[in-house]
């Protein structure tokens, strides 16, 4: 199926379980589902979790919390996005991708200037996302290789934005930041 027939919408109110079903089957893992539930219990909720449907098949889902840039003279509120997820027998067909593309458009509006993540910068750096230590952000943990922590402007973006990301406690509290050996 083409992803054409994806639809992207944020998530529905009892769609929670189906949502963890996909994030555990992507990520092998039911820590990352676990991580996504101490998230929506926690202040860094904002209530951005999108779904990739093929009709009224959730295939896909990611989520948008808050975190900080802290910056020499304030705290700027931004976005993280973690977790991502898509479900093995649809992965590499293009909907992550899509999903991303089109929840980073949904987003346009919004008062933040940038979202931020740790990822694959060959998977990344294809939607637009960019190196965030080039661009003078420093990564939230000495874990994160520099070619993985990256950022993606959104229209509130300013240029002379700089300095370190801070996490939510919910990343450090699951030990859910960085690489692990």
């Amino acid at each position: 199926m083409s992803i054409n027939n994806l639809s992207v919408r944020l998530e529905e109110p009892g769609s929670e379980d189906r949502i963890a079903a996909v994030v555990s089957s992507a990520f092998q893992d039911e820590k990352v589902a676990l991580l996504l539930d101490a998230l929506r219990r926690s202040s860094a909720w904002r209530g951005l979790s999108f779904v990739g449907l093929v009709g009224d098949e959730i295939v896909a889902h990611l989520a948008f919390t808050r975190g900080w840039l802290d910056m020499p003279t304030k705290l700027v509120e931004v976005l993280i996005l973690s977790p991502m997820s898509v479900t093995p027998e649809w992965q590499r067909r293009g909907i992550g991708s899509a999903l991303i593309l089109e929840s980073i458009q949904l987003l346009a509006d919004r008062p933040e200037p940038a979202v931020f993540l740790e990822g694959n910068p060959r998977f990344y750096s294809r939607l637009g996302f960019l190196p965030g230590r080039e661009a003078g952000f420093t990564a939230p943990s000495v874990r994160i290789p520099d070619a993985a922590f990256q950022f993606i402007p959104l229209p509130a973006f300013d240029p002379s934005l700089t300095g370190a990301l801070v996490y939510p406690d919910v990343f450090w509290e699951m030990d859910s930041v960085g690489l692990r050996a």
